[in-house]
């Protein structure tokens, strides 16, 4: 059985990597999964500069998930060249850097810090607050969305990718926009914006009042919005959101997905990604196909 994938010209052995923000950047769960095993790791935000983050409580678990409003707390590009890449260099899996800024400038500022450093791929977040626009996210906006692109791809030696919110009215518009502007892949979706209220203490959960929900509960929706996105542009898609087993991972290839990315289930399963590519693995057997690229998309 074929579990290899190629996205942009960058093979991975197969297409189960982490989701930013759940696997840090590879330490800490080092010692329960074995990065040799998957296909990449994407490592936690990265920014121009170190980000305190949101004050806490900042995480609160939900009905079917989890909030959380960790506001991308990073210790910087510095930290990051000089810790967390050596360290991902000891294992054979490809290296795929979220990253995360406040204007176009702190987004170019990393990519370009990055061109030479060996990475394989970028992850641009574009669900952080734009403040030169007053706050809304670069990724509400699809003018915005193929600016920030087409200013990335400026400084980026390595394959851009664009993940994309959900947090918008049409997610074909964005991913159309990220295609204008020159993304060489897509990742969808990121976390959708919800809210809880503690009865008892009559308060917010979260001291930022909102956070974003992840886990099971928002699978369904990322399941769509994969589907509606790969039927409108032709870039390869990274499927998430709410992916806690081989099913929901297979889900996502039939819907467009060329590869996945785990995020919540990290948090209970450290095994996860390893037994969501056994599954895969098992699948592919159990319904005689050859290779995972036949999985992607056949549903339409």
């Amino acid at each position: 059985m074929d579990l290899s994938v190629n996205l942009a010209g960058v093979a991975l052995k197969n297409p189960v990597m982490t989701a930013s923000g759940t696997f840090g950047s590879g330490e800490e769960f080092s010692e329960f999964v074995d990065l040799n095993h998957l296909g990449a790791v994407v490592t936690k935000g990265v920014a121009n500069i170190p980000w305190e983050g949101n004050p806490t409580p900042r995480v609160a678990e939900v009905y079917g998930g989890m909030l959380n409003a960790i506001g991308l707390q990073n210790p910087g590009i510095d930290v990051f060249i000089k810790r967390d890449i050596p360290f991902l260099k000891k294992y054979d899996t490809k290296i795929i850097v979220n990253v995360c800024g406040k204007s176009s400038t702190d987004y170019c500022e990393v990519v370009e810090r990055l061109s030479g450093e060996p990475v394989d791929m970028l992850e641009i977040n574009i669900s952080c607050p734009n403040v030169k626009e007053g706050g809304i996210a670069f990724g509400q906006d699809a003018k915005a969305v193929e600016q920030i692109t087409k200013e990335v791809k400026k400084y980026a030696r390595q394959p851009v990718i664009m993940k994309l919110s959900p947090n918008v009215t049409d997610i074909t518009e964005m991913a159309k926009a990220a295609e204008a502007g020159g993304a060489d892949v897509l990742s969808l979706i990121n976390t959708i914006t919800g809210m809880k209220i503690d009865i008892h203490k009559k308060q917010f959960a979260l001291a930022n009042k909102t956070g974003g929900l992840s886990g099971p509960a928002i699978h369904p929706v990322a399941v769509r919005m994969v589907y509606e996105t790969a039927q409108a542009v032709k870039l390869p898609i990274i499927g998430m959101g709410g992916i806690m087993t081989a099913e929901d991972a297979i889900e996502m290839m039939l819907a467009g997905a060329s590869a996945v990315s785990v995020g919540t289930a990290n948090f209970h399963n450290f095994s996860v990604t390893e037994e969501i590519v056994e599954g895969i693995r098992r699948y592919l057997e159990e319904q005689n196909i050859e290779s995972v690229k036949d999985l992607v998309g056949i549903v339409r």
